[in-house]
Order: C-alpha cells, then sequence, then structure tokens
C-alpha cells in the first residue's frame, strides 16, 4: 500500500506542469474541489489582512463538497499566538463557483480556475465597516507549486488589480507548520 501511495504521489510530482488546456475558469465540478490542499500563495489590497497575524492569513487544510451543494474550509490559523484548526461552511448562491459566507463581515467567495488535480484560485471579496477587502488565494494538491504555476497565480492577480507586492507566500510557512506539528510532545500549530 505504501508504494502505491509513494508511486501516485511520484506520478502526480512528474506530472506538475501547467496544461492552460486543462484549467477550468467556469461550470465548475466542485465536487472534484474536495480533497487535501496546501496554502501556496495569498494576495490582497490589504496586506494587513494576510500577512502573519492577519485575520485573513490562514493555511488551507482541506476542501470539501457537501452534499447540499455548500462548501467546507479545514484552516489553521493563528489565534492569541496558538494556531488552531476551524472549519468554515460557505454557502453556495444560484451562480456555479459562486459562495457567501459570514466572517468579519459580509463575504462573496468564487472559484477563480483550477484543473482539479494540481491547483485552485478562489477569490475572496469581504465588506467590513463599509470597506472593501479582496483576496486571491492559490492552493496546490502539493505543499510546493512549480514556478509556472505562481506565473500564472501573478497573472491571475494582476487582472484584478493586485501587483507582485501584493502576494505573499505561504508554502513555507504552511510545510513548517505542518512539521512543528508532527514532532511529539509540540503543541499544535
Amino acid at each position: 500500500m505504501a508504494l502505491l501511495l509513494l508511486s501516485l504521489w511520484l506520478s502526480l510530482v512528474s506530472a506538475q506542469d501547467l496544461n492552460p488546456r486543462t484549467i477550468v475558469r467556469r461550470n465548475y465540478d466542485i465536487a472534484r474541489v474536495s480533497g487535501t490542499w496546501y496554502s501556496i500563495s495569498m494576495a490582497s489590497d490589504d496586506m494587513k489582512r494576510i500577512e502573519e497575524n492577519g485575520d485573513l492569513h490562514v493555511f488551507v487544510q482541506s476542501i470539501e463538497s457537501l452534499e447540499d451543494g455548500r462548501l467546507k474550509f479545514n484552516f489553521h490559523f493563528m489565534l492569541h499566538g496558538e494556531c488552531v484548526e476551524v472549519a468554515v461552511v460557505c454557502d453556495r448562491t444560484d451562480r456555479n463557483g459562486e459562495y457567501t459566507l459570514a466572517y468579519l463581515g459580509e463575504n462573496r467567495l468564487l472559484v477563480s480556475e483550477t484543473d482539479y488535480r494540481l491547483f485552485v484560485t478562489f477569490r475572496l471579496q469581504n465588506i467590513r465597516n463599509g470597506t472593501k477587502t479582496q483576496v486571491l488565494a492559490l492552493y496546490g494538491r502539493l505543499s510546493e507549486l512549480r514556478p509556472s504555476f505562481l506565473h500564472r497565480f501573478e497573472k491571475v492577480c494582476k487582472t484584478y488589480g493586485l501587483g507582485p507586492e501584493n502576494i505573499i507566500s505561504l508554502s513555507h510557512q504552511g510545510r513548517a507548520r505542518a512539521l512543528r506539528r508532527q514532532q511529539p510532545g509540540r503543541g499544535r500549530s
């Protein structure tokens, strides 16, 4: 069994090429987004919200498409200096790939694009106290993606008015937290 999983993982790593023909930008099959994901990068027009200790500085663990059409995210984030797990359930709207949730204001979450097997990009629009914030998040099925995926994310960000100065990398931070979680005698983080 371990050999089978290793060979599956190696085939996924070796096949990690960005193929523009497999990218889906509408008519999403949300059930195919379900599974384990890793936070790779985030971008925002309000950097304080996605930088360390920001309220939107989160590390995705998994996404689950629920039977009733809602979407459940399992995240880790820092709360009062401790890394905590939280599950967030988003309600489906009438539009394919669009969800709403109540978290520090009104939020609209949209799938921007995906190829289902390697990456997904989400766009969050938050309105809190009359202030609008947009956040883009790149998640990968692997903890790191090749530079072609990061360049593509930069292009997607640019279409929403966000430049390279608005992007932070989370892949190394998420991996470090995962390693700390696995060490005996250490608290969850």
